[in-house]
């Protein structure tokens, strides 16, 4: 009976010390993941660490890795920062980075801006955009090309000769017409907007207004050279003298006179044509 009840009391210590040790050596994993794991986190942390940062976020957060510098941070934000883009797993929501070209991205096929020197064409980023396409610095895009585009032609223009149209029998008409589109980069040049030819007409007689503006114009040409003629005297087979200065001032006075004369002259020709 002594015996018996020892080596109860010898298994009975067997087995609690197996117990313990398996307790040890869980407490020793759950250390090794997760060191200093507190439940406490705050900025939307669900687990974090003293050293790494969040471990774990809230619902509908996403979590992202920073790093400053040798070192990552865990952080829980409510979208994912520039070139990153999320993922929702069942268990997680993650920020994942985006391609080396791409500065933002919809997901790790598909882009939405590229860095400097790329062309963004399709969701990918060209070093050059393809055939039939040509790149928009502006936008940093693989745009389509613009090729000029001009309206009809307009009716020719009356048949002119020197912005009369009368007094000749050749001359010149005119016709227009407006660019609509303009061309981009590697587009078609945009063609001429007028074109002008020769035409022939049936000579037909001025109308008084016409012939009147042509006479005034004779009849100015011939004053100014007879004032011209005036203004240079006659000194052949004389000495050259000098004039004194009152002279010089009653010459000028008689000139002004004759203009005022000449003045008057034309305007009575200009309303004669008029009536």
């Amino acid at each position: 009976m002594h015996l018996r009840l020892i080596s109860w009391f010898f298994i009975i210590l067997n087995f609690m010390e197996y117990i313990g040790s398996q307790n040890a050596s869980r407490g020793r994993r759950q250390r090794r993941m997760h060191p200093n794991v507190s439940q406490g986190c705050q900025g939307g942390c669900a687990t974090c660490s003293d050293y790494n940062g969040c471990l774990s976020c809230k619902p509908r957060l996403f979590f992202v890795l920073e790093r400053i510098g040798m070192k990552q941070i865990g952080v829980c934000l409510s979208s994912c920062p520039s070139g990153y883009y999320g993922t929702r797993y069942p268990d997680i929501n993650k920020c994942t980075k985006c391609k080396a070209d791409c500065d933002t991205c919809f997901n790790k096929n598909f882009c939405t801006k590229c860095k400097n020197g790329f062309y963004l064409h399709l969701g990918k980023c060209l070093d050059n955009c393809p055939e039939g396409l040509e790149a928009n610095n502006h936008t940093m895009e693989c745009v389509s090309i613009v090729h000029c585009e001009s309206s009809e032609w307009s009716p020719w223009s009356p048949c002119m000769k020197k912005g009369k149209t009368c007094g000749f029998k050749r001359g010149t008409e005119t016709r227009v017409r407006e660019i609509t589109q303009h061309p981009s980069a590697k587009g078609n040049l945009c063609p001429p907007t007028s074109e002008t030819r020769k035409c022939t007409v049936q000579r037909k007689k001025c109308q008084k207004g016409e012939r009147g503006k042509k006479e005034r114009e004779r009849k100015r040409k011939k004053l100014n050279k007879e004032e011209s003629k005036d203004a240079i005297p006659d000194n052949k087979g004389l000495e050259p003298s000098r004039e004194t200065p009152e002279q010089r001032e009653n010459k000028d006075k008689q000139q002004q006179k004759k203009r005022k004369v000449q003045d008057k002259q034309q305007k009575s020709v200009s309303v004669s044509t008029v009536h």
